[in-house]
């Protein structure tokens, strides 16, 4: 798909990987819609891009397809939805002060996994009617997951769950949406240098960095931003879950 016109929503674009790939295709000449349940934090990467902003929940299905009908008045036929909106919370099953609460392994599924597909059913409705473009294409949806998925640490089995039900949807949506001209592709990150790992400070992430094979750092956000525009712009990419982790394996801890 050529970006330039094309019209875009990021979930999670207000800061982390979302805002990185938010600029990486505003440079490429995509129009963004910034979705985020940071209203600011929206508000401030949709004026430098000359964006929309949309503030909302995304596991919210009224909210969702209110902003995204806006967005769309605003700035034209969807063409691309990329998830970026997710949390990392951790829990041992037991832990000291016992079970893990239901209602917090219920969040991380909420808005990791249910918001993803929330955002994508959505977005992929309103592909599907557009007019095809030259190469018969509608749009381009990319979620996100993560090594997780495959190799999940003690106290993330709320996030690896989330994490590998997003890979386990890519290939069954990808072969339905398929006869429309939508693809629908996952990245599945490792460590990056989010806002979650800067906070760690440079010490803990030079330790982080040491556990990764090469590169040994922590990968850049946008770095990100470059495969999605990479899957965006390669149309015969569908249906793929591609690590971007610098071969890193996970520890059990």
């Amino acid at each position: 798909m050529n970006l330039t016109d094309a019209h875009v929503a990021v979930t999670g674009g207000g800061s982390g990987l979302g805002a990185a790939t938010a600029r990486r295709l505003a440079k490429a000449g995509a129009k963004l819609t910034i979705v985020d349940r940071n209203a600011e934090a929206a508000e401030a990467v949709a004026a430098e891009l000359g964006g929309v902003a949309k503030a909302l929940d995304v596991a919210d299905p009224v909210a969702a397809e209110t902003a995204l009908d806006e967005a769309i008045a605003a700035q034209g036929p969807l063409r691309g939805l990329v998830n970026c909106a997710g949390i990392g919370e951790a829990g041992r099953v037991v832990g000291r002060e016992g079970p893990l609460p239901f209602e917090d392994f219920e969040r991380t599924i909420r808005v990791n996994l249910l918001g993803s597909f929330n955002m994508l059913r959505l977005a992929a409705a309103r592909m599907v009617p557009t007019d095809p473009l030259e190469d018969g294409e509608r749009g381009v949806i990319v979620n996100t997951a993560s090594v997780a998925a495959f190799d999940g640490q003690i106290g993330q089995a709320a996030y690896s769950a989330s994490k590998g039900g997003i890979v386990a949807m890519a290939l069954p949506i990808a072969r339905e949406l398929a006869k429309f001209g939508v693809r629908v592709n996952t990245i599945a990150p490792g460590l990056f240098l989010t806002p979650l790992l800067e906070g760690l400070g440079e010490e803990v992430q030079k330790s982080i960095a040491a556990t990764i094979p090469f590169p040994q750092r922590l990968g850049d956000p946008d770095e990100y931003g470059r495969t999605v525009q990479y899957i965006f712009e390669t149309a015969y990419l569908n249906a793929e879950v591609i690590r971007l982790d610098g071969a890193v394996r996970m520890q059990p801890k």
